[in-house]
């Protein structure tokens, strides 16, 4: 993905995790950690807020804040999945936002956002169209609901089946991360049912780049 790889610092589509070396012990501990965010994700509503809480456990930044860099879209219809996830006809308007989400210098996701501007208030639809505010924060005060259609692990510190093999030994370096490792794909509702957007939301090796737990 030459998006992402530009905005991260690894390179050639590798993100490099702060400090992990690559020790069996470590891989596991890794592994658990991946898969703590990927609850936490799919089991509360903002992305942004699960994000921000993630990086001020892990000491990220200061403050643990969470940006959104918008990205260009190119003019495209909409998919016609989206819409009828979102349970609207095709001369209904839907716009698509795409971000990269920073706390601070770490790039954490990008995501693609299709939202109904007729289902948010104009106060929202103008911080949308004129700021690099996350989507999440934007729309706090609805009070919406996420239901994930799809959440796939990208990657693994640990090779599949690892419970009954043994794992890899330990090596000399440290443990590269790719790009790309958590991809969740959700419908946000507000409080009275109405799906007012739908997210793609991938998030990046930069997610462990935080000084491993002793």
């Amino acid at each position: 993905m030459v998006l992402l790889t530009a905005l991260m610092s690894g390179g050639e589509g590798m993100a490099m995790a702060s400090g992990w070396p690559d020790t069996p012990m470590v891989r596991m501990r890794m592994q658990a950690e991946i898969r703590t965010l990927q609850v936490a994700l799919l089991t509360q509503p903002s992305a942004t807020v699960t994000l921000e809480d993630w990086c001020a456990r892990h000491g990220m930044a200061a403050p643990a804040r969470v940006l959104a860099r918008r990205l260009p879209v190119a003019p495209a219809s909409i998919p016609a999945q989206v819409r009828a996830d979102l349970g609207v006809g095709v001369d209904e308007p839907v716009r698509h936002r795409r971000v990269a989400l920073l706390c601070g210098a770490h790039v954490l996701s990008l995501a693609d956002n299709w939202y109904v501007p007729a289902r948010l208030t104009p106060a929202m639809n103008a911080r949308l169209d004129q700021t690099d505010m996350p989507f999440g924060h934007v729309v706090a005060e609805l009070g919406f609901t996420r239901r994930t259609l799809e959440s796939s692990l990208l990657w693994s510190p640990l090779p599949t089946g690892w419970e009954a093999h043994a794992i890899p030994p330990a090596s000399s370096g440290m443990i590269a991360v790719p790009a790309e490792v958590l991809r969740n794909r959700a419908v946000l509702s507000r409080h009275d049912g109405a799906a007012f957007s739908e997210v793609v939301e991938t998030y990046t090796g930069a997610i462990m780049e935080f000084t491993p737990p002793l």
